[in-house]
């Protein structure tokens, strides 16, 4: 951009942000309680301001303007003039640069220096008082970015055969050698032979990315030479992470989606619209506060001064409020129609359905994207808590929703691990559907998981009885203490054959518990091979090899069986039924769900009550929608699971003229499919089998 002298004129209003337009580029920008705005222009390099120039017109709350001549790749930032007056919930101060919500790509990075607050930080009552230095140096830039076209839509995978695979953007690739050294920890990394060919041999259908958008490092972090790896701290909801780029270009995203897409395989991202990089009253001014703090932000009724925070960040996002249901939207169109993401996976989705009076599911924002003709029918998935009052909200959200079953995680650690009965596993292994069965929902609303970022990996989860976070500098009081983890009788790593072979069994239990149940499955990236944080389960801050996945010590084995698994699922859909079940009758007079007991009885309500019982027989039926098919015989599973300590003699139900197969053996995890001879089978102690008649369709 040269340094020419700009004027501006009337604009726009229509769509927010900045748009290049008839030679020239048109801004947009809502602040309901601002009394001025400037656009700030910047040099390439984004070290000097080069003009200020104030948005002439407003339309509602829509201030606009539009500068003839100013090209593409332009860099700018706002500024607003209002009052300063923080107990009336108004934090204005023009020396604070601030970044377009909307913009779609940065320039340059966040430096953390006291300039950036809007207050003096030494002063008494530091928040009340007002800091007059230029935080222009120390803020990135908003970049006037052409507007693209849509990225065609992805082939879209049958609900019921969803497998996801949670993953960070930079942490699946940052340590695998078997990528290119300039793609390792990038969005580019992710489209790569390498990861695309691990992720088909896996039978994934749809990789989860932790949050891509981007976002902001606390300066708590950096003094102590950490960072916000995860990246659950986003300060513009349009941008990619720079970082996560070679050459801080978005097409570099839309790049990886279409490759993957291209692959047959959708992509998730994981999503913040519950609070924002600028934290409490102390934090720093970088959008949100300095543009209209008082409708960006939940603020305290009683004291607009601070914040209310159900999110456990310092803030907590307005979603109640027309124009912020408006940006959520427009960056979540944005993100499908532009960028090509399949779905997302909101974080503390609570706060998403917030109203004054508690959450509700049919409250202003879930009514407004259940409705919108672009995001209805994406994959929805829902963290389904916060941490402010009645924040627990598994199996309440709305349909299309899907939720992370932390139920499912909690009961199969829990049995594994020798606690509790058998009657809660069943239940989550039908798809939890004391919680999910209602509202017309199906068994695909639970997404089952046994590991996710947030813990231990599967590998620490079966090698430490106890979290070990020294390396987060929080003197290891963050992360979860409890985490019905077991280190099978040493703590951390051990050459001890008999324990390494016990971890291994476990985990393969675990990963077969989640692939056999009914819902959607989801998988940590790197559990399928083992990975472990050093028994660190909060690895938030440790961009390094702690949180990186360490491809060097791969367990391929294990990697072996984890596809064997998903391969089984894929290949029999009566792992993975549409609806839930019941012990309903079938066309044919067949039940759809029975249990049974080691002897083949059906279990009684004093079994089902019984802590010792730790043996249990699950036959699945379903009828089959192919016309002319015996339909039962075509579809039937069953499914052995033994968490005694001893092998169990097991009656296998009548297969009607035809020979039960042993198809998956946890205890024999490479043996080929065999024969069951006689009426009984033996299933090894902690272990579990799963017996298939023969002839049954793959």
């Amino acid at each position: 951009m040269t340094e020419t002298d700009y004027r501006i004129t009337s604009g726009s209003s229509d769509r927010l942000g900045a748009h290049p337009i008839n030679g020239g580029v048109n801004f947009a920008v809502f602040s309901a309680n601002a009394e001025r705005i400037e656009i700030c222009l910047f040099s390439p390099d984004g070290q000097r301001e080069l003009q200020r120039l104030t948005l002439p017109d407003r339309l509602g709350d829509i201030w606009n303007g539009f500068i003839p001549s100013l090209p593409e790749g332009a860099l700018y930032g706002l500024r607003t003039y209002g009052p300063f007056a923080p107990e009336q919930g108004h934090r204005f101060n023009p020396a604070k640069l601030l970044l377009d919500p909307y913009a779609r790509r940065l320039s340059g990075r966040l430096i953390h220096d006291d300039a950036l607050l809007g207050y003096v930080s030494n002063a008494a009552q530091a928040d009340l008082s007002v800091d007059e230095r230029d935080s222009a140096p120390f803020m990135p830039k908003c970049v006037v970015t052409p507007d693209q076209p849509p990225l065609p839509r992805g082939r879209r995978t049958p609900r019921d055969r969803v497998i996801l695979y949670e993953a960070h953007p930079k942490g699946m690739t940052a340590a695998n050698p078997a990528v290119a050294q300039t793609q390792q920890g990038k969005f580019s990394g992710l489209a790569s032979d390498a990861v695309i060919s691990h992720l088909q041999r896996l039978g994934i259908t749809t990789l989860e990315l932790l949050p891509v958008q981007a976002h902001a490092d606390e300066a708590f972090l950096l003094r102590q030479s950490l960072s916000n790896y995860w990246g659950y701290n986003t300060m513009a909801f349009f941008a990619p992470e720079a970082d996560y780029t070679a050459k801080g270009d978005p097409a570099e995203f839309r790049d990886m989606v279409a490759r993957l897409h291209n692959a047959g395989i959708e992509v998730v991202i994981d999503v913040v619209y519950n609070h924002t990089a600028e934290g409490n009253e102390l934090g720093p001014t970088l959008s949100f506060r300095g543009l209209d703090n008082a409708s960006y932000y939940r603020l305290m009724p009683d004291n607009p001064r601070f914040y209310i925070n159900d999110t456990g960040t310092g803030n907590t996002l307005n979603c109640t409020h027309p124009m912020v249901i408006r940006m959520v939207l427009d960056s979540l169109r944005y993100w499908v129609e532009i960028m090509g993401v399949d779905g997302f996976r909101f974080d503390l989705a609570t706060v998403l359905g917030r109203e004054p009076g508690g959450f509700a599911r049919e409250g202003r924002f879930l009514t407004a994207l259940r409705q919108d003709p672009v995001l209805a029918n994406i994959r929805l998935i829902a963290e389904p808590w916060d941490v402010g009052p009645g924040g627990y909200q598994l199996g309440a959200f709305p349909p299309p929703f899907l939720e992370w079953n932390d139920r499912f995680r909690d009961t199969a650690r829990g049995f594994w691990r020798g606690d509790g009965n058998i009657a809660q596993l069943a239940e989550r292994m039908t798809g939890s559907a004391p919680i999910f069965d209602h509202s017309g929902r199906a068994p695909q609303a639970s997404i089952n998981f046994v590991t996710a970022h947030d813990g231990f990996t599967l590998a620490d989860l079966t090698a430490y009885d106890r979290k070990h976070n020294e390396a987060n500098h929080e003197g290891n009081r963050d992360g979860h203490n409890d985490n019905l983890s077991d280190n099978m009788g040493h703590e951390g790593p051990t050459g001890d054959d008999a324990i390494n072979q016990a971890r291994a069994r476990r985990r393969r239990n675990m990963l077969a518990t989640l692939m056999l149940s009914q819902g959607t499955p989801m998988l940590l990236g790197g559990d399928e091979i083992a990975n472990s944080q050093d028994g660190n389960n909060n690895a938030y801050c440790q961009d390094n090899r702690i949180g990186w996945i360490g491809w060097e010590n791969a367990d391929d084995a294990l990697a072996s069986f984890t596809a064997r698994l998903t391969a089984l699922r894929h290949a029999h859909p009566v792992l993975h039924q549409r609806r839930f079940l019941h012990s309903s009758d079938l066309p044919d007079g067949k039940r759809d769900l029975v249990w049974h007991l080691p002897d083949g009885a059906e279990p009684t309500d004093a079994d089902w009550q019984n802590p010792t019982l730790r043996t249990l027989g699950l036959e699945l039926r379903m009828a089959s929608d192919m016309p002319g098919r015996d339909a039962w015989r075509d579809e039937v599973a069953f499914i052995v699971v033994n968490g005694s300590e001893d092998p169990a003699r097991m009656q296998l139900p009548d297969p009607e003229g035809r020979v039960w197969m042993r198809v998956l053996d946890t205890d024999a995890p490479f043996a080929q499919d065999r024969h069951e001879s006689g009426p009984s089978a033996q299933v090894a102690a902690n272990s579990i089998a799963v017996f298939m008649p023969e002839g049954d369709p793959a």
